[in-house]
């Protein structure tokens, strides 16, 4: 298929990370989800993964990770970015744009950060550089639902604060599927992934980013905060900076152009 869609799998310390890969194109970009892969992963998910980034297939090799299946017990954001370099390493990848979306976007800064080298350029999207007292909040009443394994209020609750309006209307017609939809086996690893969360902060350490960078926030985001773009990008030197400012936390959805914003950027830096 001209998609050149592939499900993959890489060893990593007695465990493995899942990734799909699409497109034929020279250059390679890395997509980083959101805390939503701490209940399901990218695993065998290629193909449906793939349509939204058809444009993207003559100029780029898109890999979309996931994080290590098995996270141990207090894995920051800093060690999954370190997996996620280990991972590029193994498949032979070097010099990639990185597009993080929420959490993927904290993982992205210490990508950027810690393995310079591996990063030609950034785009970082509905995330912080630390979390703020709401985002605090909203992540303990996360991690209280899923340690009772309310899986329904779980996504219902990051629904109503991630989208806006006539999507919204659109997602709550599910909602009475949401109790099986997603239910992983167990929250362990969601729960790595949210505390993760609570202790990440990059802010200081921003400065050090010098590939050039591209910010996407939501003005009207309710999880990591309406000024959460601008917090980000003044850290950044050179950074650019794009607000939707009718938009939420799922502005990488409802967006239109995300995409085609995205690759503007990436083919013009």
């Amino acid at each position: 298929m001209f998609w050149n869609a592939k499900n993959g799998k890489i060893a990593l310390d007695g465990t493995s990370m899942s990734y799909v890969r699409f497109g034929h194109g020279p250059k390679t970009l890395v997509i980083l989800p959101g805390l939503g892969d701490g209940l399901t992963t990218v695993k065998n998910k290629a193909l449906l993964l793939a349509r939204p980034y058809t444009r993207f297939f003559d100029s780029f090799t898109i890999y979309l990770f996931s994080r290590r299946d098995e996270l141990p017990d207090g894995c920051s954001i800093r060690d999954m970015a370190r997996d996620q370099a280990r991972a590029l390493a193994a498949l032979g990848l070097s010099r990639v744009s990185v597009l993080g979306v929420s959490e993927g976007g904290m993982i992205a800064q210490f990508l950027a950060v810690d393995h310079a080298p591996l990063v030609e350029k950034l785009v970082l999207a509905v995330t912080a550089p630390r979390p703020c007292a709401e985002t605090r909040a909203l992540i303990e009443r996360w991690i209280a639902l899923a340690g009772q394994g309310e899986h329904k209020a779980l996504m219902i609750d990051t629904a109503e604060h991630s989208y806006t309006g006539p999507y919204l209307e659109k997602y709550r017609k599910i909602y009475p599927l949401l109790g099986h939809i997603g239910k992983p086996k167990d929250y362990r690893r969601f729960l790595v992934n949210a505390r993760a969360i609570l202790s990440f902060d990059a802010y200081a350490e921003l400065p050090r980013i010098q590939c050039p960078t591209l910010v996407i926030g939501g003005g009207e985001d309710k999880i990591v905060g309406p000024e959460a773009a601008r917090e980000l990008a003044g850290q950044i030197p050179g950074c650019e900076l794009l607000i939707y400012d009718a938009l939420g936390h799922a502005a990488y959805e409802e967006a239109s152009d995300f995409n085609d914003r995205v690759f503007e950027f990436l083919e013009t830096h």
